[in-house]
This record gives C-alpha cells, structure tokens and sequence, in this order.
C-alpha cells in the first residue's frame, strides 16, 4: 500500500480520489465538538438547531469536515510529508449533516523544488470534499513539504524504523 509520495511522485495535474468515505454521525461530530470546546448549540443541541436556525436541524462543525479530508488526504498526499507548510485557503460551501457521507479529491496544482535544501520539494494541492449526492462541501489549498526519492533512501527507506519480528 502506497503511503504517501515522494517530490518525484507528484505530477502536476493529478487527481487523488480519496476512498473510502466516512459518514458523519451524531457522535463523530459531538465528539469533535467536545475535544475543541465548540459549544455552539447549532453543532449540538437538536432542539435549538430544529426550531431557530434555517436548516432546521443540526449541522456538523465544518472544521470536522475540514479535519476529515485532510486525514482521508494522507495516504494519497502527505503520507511522507516533511511538514504542513501552509494552509492558504479554506472555504466552506455547503452544510454536512449528521448520517451524511463524506468524499473526498485532491488535485496537485505546482510543485517546485525548494530552495534552501535539494532533498525536497514543496507540492501545492487543493482538496475538496462532497457529500454522497456530489454536492460540493468544503475545498482548501495547502502547501506541503514533501522528500526526494533520495532523502528516503538516505533515511532507512520506505519504512525507517519499524522493527522486526522477533523469533522467541
């Protein structure tokens, strides 16, 4: 199973389709709020969301949706990232509701080799989420610093550090 991709690996033009989905429940989404301190009752009081707000029920927290495509990205994208350099944009464009399924895409839009080390490069991505109607819901742009095909042979390789099974 491929984990990531190294500088070399990344063509500009590129389409990742994440797979599989995940669809959001009531307690993927309480949890998230719990975890950040979210109180917002439009994330987790189904009384207030049903008779005060436009969509007439709860919402999920459009940072859990953001946090969901960036975790279903890491195997196609940053798998073997150096480091997040930048998250240049984030938009929400569409509310996610509890028992909706989230996908997700990523297309390699430049990638250029950095300047202070020849060992890596910078890919700039954009990713976006929809749900199981193809009904766009979020779409970000990053910049990820990514290693050459050198910097992971010279590392230990593929998986540096994992040890052996041991014969007892």
């Amino acid at each position: 199973m491929q984990f990531g991709r190294t500088y070399e690996e990344f063509e500009v033009g590129a389409i990742y389709k994440h797979w599989p989905g995940k669809t959001v429940t009531e307690y993927d989404d309480h949890l998230f709020c719990l975890l950040t301190m979210n109180h917002h009752p439009l994330h987790l009081d189904a009384n207030y969301a049903g008779k005060t707000t436009d969509f007439g029920r709860n919402v999920v927290v459009g940072n859990y949706v953001y946090s969901l495509l960036l975790g279903m990205s890491v195997p196609d994208v940053s798998g073997k990232a150096i480091a997040n350099l930048e998250i240049e944009s984030l938009r929400h464009v569409a509310p996610t509701f509890h028992g909706d399924t989230i996908y997700g895409e990523t297309t390699v839009l430049d990638k250029w080799p950095s300047k202070s080390k020849d060992d890596r490069g910078i890919v700039h991505v954009e990713t976006k989420g929809y749900k199981q109607d193809g009904t766009l819901v979020c779409v970000f742009r990053r910049k990820v610093m990514v290693p050459t095909a050198t910097y992971i042979k010279e590392r230990g390789g593929e998986q540096p550090g994992r040890p052996e099974l041991g014969e007892n």
